[in-house]
């Protein structure tokens, strides 16, 4: 009789572990969709607008920055910083969102040349909606704007001259450190490499804007304040 019976569990068990199997399948499946692993994520569907956003953040944040922490090495007043911050972020707003719609509506027209030639089909279930200039350009103006705001609003009200420089510097490096691993994180690379990567540009930038106007204003004799 027990010869009976172990085949008859052990079916029983491979029954109720295939069952347990395929009630596994679909949390597996779910948590992928989640974004719980990394192996199923694709990347390079991410590339173009990941790269838009940090590019458009990080152009902010350095730009800006570097024509207040430029304009401090002239000048010690915080209304001086104020208007130069406030006019790199417009200028370069403006910029971004030309450029980015020149850009993309040269994608366009040669998408629109493409379909009216035969050779993509319009009507095709798969195919990516057309490039929207329009979108591209607000986009990037409002990405560039969200980095330029930081550094203007963190320093440009501050009457010391050292503590301005400072706290505008200190607001830049947190932010770029943040973006940059943001960036790494949804792009699939290390963080903190993409930070590090992103704080030394920065740097590099605003340092090389301070010292070139510093010696320029020491050569030239150059001081803004607020009379002049």
């Amino acid at each position: 009789m027990s010869f009976l019976i172990n085949p008859i569990a052990h079916a029983t068990t491979r029954q109720v572990h295939a069952e347990q199997t395929n009630t596994n399948l679909p949390d597996k499946k779910k948590d992928l969709e989640l974004g719980k692993t990394d192996d199923k994520i694709d990347y390079l569907a991410r590339a173009q607008w990941l790269r838009a956003a940090v590019l458009g953040v990080n152009d902010g944040l350095v730009s800006v920055a570097s024509l207040m922490i430029g304009v401090g090495a002239v000048s010690s007043t915080a209304k001086a910083m104020l208007v130069s911050g406030l006019a790199g972020l417009i200028a370069g707003a403006c910029s971004m969102a030309i450029g980015e719609f020149v850009s993309v509506y040269t994608q366009y027209d040669i998408e629109m040349n493409l379909i009216e030639q035969g050779k993509v089909n319009d009507e095709d279930e798969d195919k990516e909606p057309l490039a929207n200039p329009l979108l591209a350009a607000g986009a990037s103006a409002l990405a560039f704007s969200i980095g330029g705001i930081l550094p203007l609003l963190a320093g440009a009200f501050i009457q010391s001259w050292g503590v301005r420089l400072g706290v505008v510097l200190a607001v830049t490096s947190f932010a770029l450190l943040a973006f940059g691993w943001l960036g790494g994180r949804f792009g699939g690379a290390k963080p903190y490499k993409s930070a590090l990567r992103v704080l030394i540009g920065g740097w590099m930038a605003m340092l090389v804007t301070f010292a070139i106007l510093k010696v320029f204003g020491l050569i030239f004799h150059v001081k803004v304040n607020s009379s002049s």
